[in-house]
């Protein structure tokens, strides 16, 4: 057997290309293992990391085997009883003294490989594939926002600015080509005194005091060129260039009526807190709005959003009223890409479920790039929802989809923002 060890310099994360090479080769089986982990934990702890078990026979590496040929002598330590030469009897049973039973030949016996996947791997594979849809549209508008970037060096700015090195070598570059004649001067002058002094030259010698006089001059000469000058100074120029952003505001509007109960408004919370994860994590610039409902709506935080007490009967088209206005004041300029997801369990008055189909056909679905609504509710269909029913005949871009139990709530989110099909 042969092993192989890597001993390259990589840094403390010297193993993360052989990582990226098993989470490769090994997706589909580490992606089915993230869908069984997910139905055993709460979404709440949905962006911690997670140990998943992928079956050993998917991670068998090929090996070679050495068998023993030919004739072979081994030397086994503790024997006292027996010495080379002698013969014994074939222990019966076929070998060990275990009490065990032999299992089944039919039967097949499969261990788990335990890998552990980081918080960043897990969340890659829980959001893979999923994104928000119509993202790219016609009357999709980009508003330009500012980053800064360095543009090379100015003549003038602020002392914090100053480039150091880049000054220093513009002041050594001119005491070169100002000092360089002098330099030379100097070269030629002594040199000539070295020569007279080696013909035999007197010190007094008026040529020799000429030449002395020189040398001292450029030298001082040379000593006055100040070490750095003010037109030395190079300062850090950063000039400030477009970047162009698409902008999305995602609606998250939730009944918090009496008929909610507490494991209903659970379920729904749950869907919320994972969306809410999944659009921080696909896109960087995206504002998120939540809104509240009873017999009235209000927008709120995303702490009493997720944890208010308050309740109530059931209006739902409060919600969308405030739905719209709230669109025509602060995201109606055309600039915003406004989606919209809602949870109920559809109990709802029977006159006011009809104005909310109107209110979406007529007002909201235009306004927006995609409606998701989620039913959660163990019975039959609500009249909520035979109203809404008939919003998608009209606007495609409307999605319905009901939760049962907890356990709906990935898979139905999966098909609400799966990846449409170019």
């Amino acid at each position: 057997m042969t092993y192989l060890i890597d001993r390259r310099l990589q840094g403390k994360n010297k193993s993360a290309i052989n990582r990226e090479r098993f989470l490769r080769r090994y997706k589909s089986q580490i992606k089915d293992a993230v869908g069984r982990a997910i139905k055993g934990r709460s979404i709440t702890d949905i962006e911690n990391g997670e140990k998943v078990s992928i079956p050993v026979k998917d991670v068998n590496e090929p090996n070679f085997g050495h068998a023993h040929g030919g004739v072979w002598e081994t030397v086994n330590p503790g024997n006292k009883e027996y010495q080379k030469g002698d013969q014994f009897n074939r222990p019966k049973g076929g070998g060990g003294a275990g009490r065990g039973k032999a299992g089944n030949s039919d039967q097949q016996s499969e261990d788990d490989f335990i890998f552990e996947l980081s918080r960043e791997e897990f969340m890659n594979y829980f959001f893979e594939d999923l994104e928000l849809p119509n993202m790219v549209k016609t009357q999709l508008t980009a508003t330009t926002e500012f980053k800064n970037q360095r543009a090379g060096y100015n003549m003038s700015g602020t002392p914090s600015n100053i480039h150091v090195l880049r000054s220093l070598r513009g002041a050594l570059g001119r005491r070169i080509a100002v000092g360089g004649s002098s330099r030379k001067a100097v070269l030629e002058a002594e040199s000539e005194l070295v020569a007279l002094l080696e013909d035999g030259a007197p010190l007094d010698d008026p040529r020799v005091v000429e030449l002395k006089r020189l040398i001292h001059h450029l030298h001082t000469k040379l000593l006055a060129i100040p070490f750095i000058d003010p037109f030395d100074l190079r300062y850090s120029n950063r000039i400030k260039v477009p970047k162009p952003m698409t902008q999305a505001v995602m609606f998250c509007i939730m009944d918090v009526s009496g008929s909610m109960d507490e494991s209903r408004k659970d379920t729904a919370k749950r869907f919320f807190i994972l969306l809410y994860l999944f659009l921080k994590r696909a896109y960087d610039k995206i504002e998120v709005v939540f809104i509240r409902h009873h017999t009235a709506a209000s927008e709120v935080d995303e702490e009493e959003f997720f944890h208010s007490r308050e309740s109530g009967g059931t209006v739902v088209s409060s919600a969308l009223h405030l739905l719209t206005k709230i669109i025509g004041e602060r995201y109606g300029s055309g600039e915003w890409n406004s989606y919209v997801a809602q949870a109920s369990d559809g109990d709802n008055w029977d006159n006011d479920s009809v104005l909310c189909k109107q209110l979406l056909i007529d007002t909201i679905m235009p306004a927006v790039q995609y409606y998701t609504y989620v039913e959660i509710t163990d019975g039959p269909p609500q009249n909520l929802w035979e109203q809404y029913a008939e919003v998608s005949d009209h606007h495609p871009n409307f999605a319905m989809q009901k939760i049962v139990t907890p356990a709906d709530i990935y898979p139905v989110f999966r098909e609400l923002f799966k990846k449409q099909v170019k």
